[in-house]
């Protein structure tokens, strides 16, 4: 097969895929596109200038005409989010040269190139919809030159031709506007051998369109029918009687003694103190509640500055361990310092103020830490 037939068969290959999308949709890693731009060669005058003198002809004048009209077509698949195999058919059209010629005359020389590429695509995703990429791979290009002489200037092989394989690389960025379409912007650089002898580098850059396949798909409208559905048995009718009024919880306190959950003039919880939180917040947690309050209270033996700290220290502590580790939630309760203000026992029977043993015994009912739970706030 030639490189023409391969271009065409190639070409008709992916406007076929393009226009019936609904045949690969399963491959989601599949896509293809087209681009098209502006190529533009690099013409070595010197080395023309160089063979026409080589043959008995000095350059007078040389003008260049290194740009055209270029496309390309391609299809890929896409391995990862960073990864594709990349394939196609370019054609860069037509560049050439006339240079003048002492004895006098002129050189006319044109060269057209096609060619097919297969790289390898390396991705950057940027955004969800913008991304950029870079590609690198090779080129197997037809090179189709053309001279013409005139005046003094004879030319022995006018239509000489090659194929040949070189590299090629380049640069891009593409923005998704949906899963299924893209717009794409590339900057290439292809290694191009003439049929006689010459080594160029031809650029293109382009801009072109990319369809994936594999993207969403439009559901199907149901078709109406002319089908009528029977009336509805009749239902019996059931009356839901309304749920029952729900009934506030009832406030519940729990007094707990300090010695069992302190050291003497202490505020650290005991591990016998933490055995007695536990079982309250084991209760807690199967209620329904808005508020727990935590109240400390000590007895009257020292100042009031003092056991107003303690009792608030207590309290805290407490209220620290039912939020952890017992996992009562933290925006349902708080804790206060009561002090001495509010005893059980009375003064006719713990006489006295010194801190005796018999006093603190008497006492300790008065030390303790109350844990109110209350339905409203």
């Amino acid at each position: 097969m030639t490189l023409a037939n391969a271009s065409r068969t190639l070409g008709l290959a992916a406007l076929a895929i393009l226009a019936s999308p609904i045949a690969m949709a399963d491959d989601t890693g599949w896509y293809a596109g087209a681009n098209v731009g502006q190529s533009r060669a690099k013409i070595d005058n010197e080395r023309i200038s160089s063979s026409l003198l080589g043959s008995g002809y000095a350059t007078g004048s040389m003008t260049n005409d290194n740009r055209d009209t270029a496309y390309k077509i391609y299809g890929g698949y896409q391995i990862n989010k960073n990864f594709a195999v990349e394939g196609g058919y370019f054609n860069f059209g037509e560049f050439g040269y006339t240079a003048t010629t002492v004895p006098a005359g002129s050189l006319n020389g044109n060269i057209r190139v096609q060619g097919l590429n297969l790289d390898l695509v390396g991705i950057l995703p940027i955004t969800e919809k913008f991304s950029a990429f870079g590609r690198v791979g090779v080129n197997y290009a037809e090179a189709r030159d053309s001279f013409r002489g005139t005046g003094a200037v004879r030319v022995s092989n006018p239509n000489p031709s090659k194929r040949d394989t070189n590299y090629k690389f380049g640069v891009g960025v593409q923005y998704a506007f949906t899963d299924a379409l893209a717009v794409r912007a590339e900057a290439e650089r292809y290694r191009i051998n003439d049929a006689v002898g010459n080594k160029g580098d031809i650029d293109l850059v382009s801009i072109g369109l990319v369809y994936r396949f594999g993207g969403p798909t439009t559901t199907a409208r149901p078709v109406a029918t002319s089908y009528i559905a029977p009336a509805p048995a009749p239902q019996p009718v059931v009356v839901v009687p309304p749920p029952p009024a729900a009934v506030a919880p009832i406030p519940i306190k729990v007094s707990l003694s300090a010695d069992s959950l302190f050291e003497f003039d202490k505020s650290t919880v005991k591990p016998e103190g933490k055995q007695a939180l536990d079982k309250l917040a084991a209760d807690l947690r199967g209620a329904s509640f808005e508020i727990v309050t935590v109240t400390g209270h000590t007895d009257r033996i020292g100042s009031r500055t003092y056991n107003t700290k303690l009792s608030m220290q207590r309290a805290e502590a407490v209220k620290s361990y039912l939020i952890q580790p017992a996992g009562i939630p933290s925006g349902k309760i708080t804790a206060k310092g009561a002090s001495a203000s509010n005893p059980v026992t009375k003064s006719s029977d713990c006489k006295g103020d010194k801190a005796t043993k018999a006093l603190i015994a008497c006492l300790q009912p008065d030390r303790r830490v109350e844990v109110e739970v209350s339905g409203t706030k």
